[in-house]
């Protein structure tokens, strides 16, 4: 029995400090700015477990898609930003995440690092939190911006787009060029004016992303 109850509170231990740590661990890096990594595309998962495993927290936001496979369909977890994850860090210490296999490079202007907006950052951890259909999306550079008043994406701001009959929020990554679109209710929408504008009179012209990144890579 004093066995039993010695291997229970050392479990218990185990468990505090490993909460501890992790704590600290998020504590600390919020301190820093979120940037984004270029990686090894369709290994951005096994990338950011990597991370993990280094003390890291990084953010690899997916989306559910249905795909064929040999003679039936079945639905996978792909990355909204295939080729890209987001990570909290020192960028003066940033070492360690260059030497993880399957890093390229952490974007930048120039041979400068370049944070990513924390407000793009939180929309798309919204977006990913809601359980609402989203997917990878071409860059939107112009459109009418709304912002959501109900519902899961509540205080979400992006731009509106009319396709195919249905409404999508489009959400942007600035740095990236990427965009993430998430299907949304219409009919309750405001302009940044808080004016409320009918979802179908909302139709935003689109270009199509630009992936030459040029200038935008850090060695």
């Amino acid at each position: 029995m004093a066995v039993a109850c010695s291997a229970e509170i050392a479990n218990i231990l185990e468990k505090k400090m490993s909460f501890t740590i992790e704590t600290k661990t998020e504590s600390c890096e919020a301190r820093f700015p979120w940037f984004a990594l270029q990686v090894r595309a369709r290994h951005e998962k096994n990338i950011a477990e990597m991370l993990r495993g280094k003390g890291y927290n990084p953010f690899l936001p997916l989306y559910e898609c249905r795909r064929r496979w040999s003679n039936r369909y079945k639905m996978l977890e792909l990355p909204l930003f295939p080729g890209y994850l987001f990570c909290r860090f020192d960028v003066h210490d940033r070492l360690p995440i260059l030497k993880t296999p399957g890093v390229i490079l952490v974007l930048g202007i120039a041979k400068t690092p370049v944070p990513i907006d924390s407000a793009e950052i939180d929309a798309i951890r919204t977006i990913v939190g809601s359980g609402l259909q989203s997917q990878p999306w071409p860059f939107l550079q112009v459109g009418a911006r709304v912002r959501i008043e109900h519902g899961a994406l509540c205080g979400l701001e992006g731009v509106l787009l009319d396709f195919r009959g249905r409404h999508r929020l489009v959400v942007s990554v600035t740095l990236l060029q990427r965009s993430v679109a998430v299907e949304i209710d219409g009919a309750c929408v405001s302009s940044g004016q808080n004016r409320r504008f009918p979802a179908a009179a909302l139709r935003p012209q689109s270009t199509l992303p630009q992936l030459n990144q040029t200038g935008n890579r850090v060695a």
